[in-house]
């Protein structure tokens, strides 16, 4: 009965492992994804009260 617990024990140390390896790789991911955007030089929104200043903000991001 003991060797069957440590058995679930180890699968589910196994199973946590791969999840925290994925999660690894994708946080990666984003990160260079970023950098590649950021790459780009990307116009930046100053804010403020601009609808037309604002889509065209986000049409020139969406470029990229």
């Amino acid at each position: 009965m003991a060797g069957r617990g440590n058995a679930q024990i180890v699968e589910a140390l196994a199973t946590l492992a791969g999840i925290v390896a994925r999660d690894h790789q994708l946080g990666r991911e984003v990160g260079m994804r970023l950098e590649r955007f950021m790459k780009q030089n990307p116009p930046a929104f100053t804010g403020g009260y601009n609808p037309d200043g604002a889509y065209k903000w986000l049409e020139e991001l969406e470029i990229i």
